[in-house]
């Protein structure tokens, strides 16, 4: 499995995942609030990013993924992300 992220913008950003042949795109958005929280901007957001999909593949299919979401969003979910991201950085 590939986990591909490139930025849009500051915030904006496009994640790919390929895996057998098969893709999903997935837009995510990291407001520099969240980037502090999550990491204390101690890595990239792309870092931030790549890492959190691992999280969150290792807990549903890539079709199970939003298209589109905030990264804090995550927690809605997994409330144990913030704790779980900082070790995985």
């Amino acid at each position: 499995m590939e986990i591909i992220v490139e930025k849009i913008n500051e915030d904006e950003f496009l994640v790919r995942i390929q895996e057998n042949g098969e893709t999903t795109e997935h837009t995510i958005f990291v407001h520099e609030q969240d980037w502090q929280m999550l990491c204390d901007k101690m890595c990239s957001k792309e870092l931030l990013i790549e890492k959190s999909f691992e999280f969150l593949l290792e807990r549903e299919p890539k079709e199970s993924i939003l298209s589109e979401f905030d990264i804090m969003v995550i927690t809605k979910y997994f409330p144990e992300y913030p704790d779980k991201i900082k070790k995985m950085l």
